[in-house]
């Protein structure tokens, strides 16, 4: 058994050196492997069944996860919490979608920004994203894990950044036909989803859409002071509607991501 991780784990670091995206692919590698090693997989004999494996994922999520109630009046290894949760996923679905995501938008963002920076961009808007949904939801018990809020930015940031690159998306009310259209059309359309969520939303939703939302306009914002000031040819600059790089978005991600899982 330990040979067979062993050798996943060489074939996943050789993966990772050969792509121009090694942040991006460590990442989506990362938040797999937590998950699989986790409770919430189920793949794990050591956490139990039924009511052991529930209680073990509780736990779990309680440990690495943000809770709001605890966050703000507690120790420091609570103010590490909206950093350890980025890579905490409650469920299959949960981990898939946010992956999927990443996977689509973080290459091409992560080459325009360049490794070190694109590493601290996304943890540090993920985690000032579940800071702020903590901060608005203080009085929350219900654990927060998840990568949205940093993905979400990642989002932002490849709206300014590549507006006219065309990406494959699944529309369920379209009965889930590929269609293709600007990023200026996919993105706003999948915040204005996620503003019109965060408005029904109750107490303490199962969705974090406001950490979406703060994630978002964090990273279109920051992408807007870094990059805004250059033009294409006088350094790391917006692309121009014409740039290559910015028509080569081929997965087909849906307009909806499911968000921060609350156990």
């Amino acid at each position: 058994m330990i040979s067979t991780w062993r050798t996943a784990a060489g074939r996943a670091r050789r993966a990772v050196r050969g792509t121009t995206a090694p942040i991006t692919h460590g990442l989506i590698a990362l938040c797999s492997v937590i998950f699989l090693l986790g409770p919430a997989s189920g793949l794990t004999p050591g956490y139990g069944a039924g009511d052991a494996l529930l209680a073990a994922q509780r736990t779990y999520f309680r440990r690495w996860g943000v809770v709001p109630a605890e966050l703000f009046d507690a120790p420091v290894r609570e103010a590490l919490t909206p950093a350890t949760a980025l890579f905490v996923h409650g469920s299959w679905v949960h981990l898939l979608g946010n992956m999927l995501f990443l996977f689509v938008f973080g290459a091409m963002t992560e080459e325009r920004m360049g490794r070190v920076q694109f590493t601290l961009f996304y943890v540090g808007c993920g985690y000032l994203a579940l800071l702020g949904y903590a901060a608005a939801n203080a009085a929350s018990e219900r654990s927060l894990v998840g990568a949205s809020g940093a993905i979400s930015a990642v989002l932002g940031a490849f709206l300014y950044l590549f507006p006219h690159a065309r990406v494959t998306s699944l529309l369920p009310f379209l009965f889930f036909l590929p269609l293709r259209f600007p990023a200026w059309v996919v993105l706003p359309f999948w915040a204005a989803l996620q503003w019109l969520a965060a408005g029904r939303a109750s107490d303490g939703p199962g969705v974090a859409y406001l950490a979406h939302l703060l994630g978002f306009g964090l990273g279109f914002v920051y992408a807007w002071l870094r990059y805004g000031r250059t033009g294409p040819k006088g350094g790391p600059g917006r692309a121009p509607a014409g740039d290559g790089r910015a028509t080569r978005v081929k997965a087909a991600p849906a307009p909806v991501t499911e968000g921060e899982k609350q156990p």
